[in-house]
């Protein structure tokens, strides 16, 4: 992935300073003496110096994601994505001070025209981000000790200039499970061990309102109770606190007449529609 990203790098480069006719190269090497020796055209480089976790976009919740639509009882889950920051320097190669400065300024401001990495830049494999790529340059907070990086490079020191991608990488492989429809409570005694009685046993179900349309008007209503149960945007619902039996939902939507269906507990399934 990471090739990908230097890929996106060089096509933003090349289209918005501009570059015509490969009059400049573009290089992704580490620039030491040896490496700069041995330049014969002007060169602009991107040397990727550092990767670690954004730990500021780490999701520490939810755990599991669900991935994919739900099919014959079960739904597959995927842990969420490591966010990572991808640290560049970017320097100018060219013999006169004026073209460098003029070179460096270019490249400076097709950057800072892009918050985000332009997505018609993408190859394949980074369509499928969860988020768009963010893109920071020259921020003060990076590549401070610039004399000890071109010490270690043995290199004389160049004007340089800090960008940082902040990209989503997934290393985890979604996991398939049945779908958790309902939720049964026992109470014990703690000293006996025996089931506490008397008293119901009581269901929490879980399912979703089918249908498309202006989901966020539509209603749903437990007629023999007179309770409006909640819909989240996806159409899904949770009801607790129901004895096993049959009961009647009503849906109903601004606009179009509303609706009843049956609904028993405990089922297979709770799709209403």
């Amino acid at each position: 992935m990471i090739d990908a990203l230097d890929e996106v790098l060089r096509r933003l480069l090349i289209r918005e300073i501009p570059i015509k006719n490969g009059e400049i190269d573009i290089q992704f090497k580490q620039p030491n003496r040896n490496w700069s020796a041995q330049l014969s055209r002007p060169t602009l480089n991107l040397y990727l110096y550092d990767l670690r976790e954004n730990i500021q976009l780490r999701q520490p919740s939810p755990l599991w994601a669900g991935v994919g639509p739900q099919k014959n009882g079960e739904i597959s889950q995927r842990r969420p994505a490591v966010r990572l920051d991808l640290h560049y320097v970017m320097t100018v190669w060219i013999n006169e001070p004026t073209d460098e400065h003029h070179l460096l300024a270019r490249a400076l401001m097709a950057f800072f025209r892009y918050p985000y990495l332009p997505e018609d830049l993408f190859p394949e494999i980074l369509l499928a981000q969860p988020s768009p790529i963010q893109l920071r340059v020259a921020q003060p907070d990076h590549l401070q000790e610039t004399s000890l990086f071109w010490s270690a490079l043995d290199n004389e020191i160049k004007p340089s200039i800090d960008c940082t991608l902040t990209c989503a990488l997934n290393p985890y492989q979604p996991i398939t499970t049945p779908l958790v429809r309902e939720r049964l409570l026992i109470f014990r005694n703690v000293i006996t061990g025996a089931t506490e009685s008397p008293g119901p046993t009581l269901w929490t179900v879980q399912g979703r309102v089918a249908g498309s349309g202006a989901q966020e008007s539509r209603r749903m209503s437990l007629v023999e109770r007179g309770l409006e149960i909640p819909l989240r945007p996806d159409g899904a619902f949770t009801i607790t606190n129901l004895p096993a039996g049959t009961y009647t939902v009503e849906i109903s939507a601004s606009g179009a007449e509303s609706w009843q269906q049956e609904l028993t507990v405990p089922s297979p399934e709770y799709r209403i529609g």
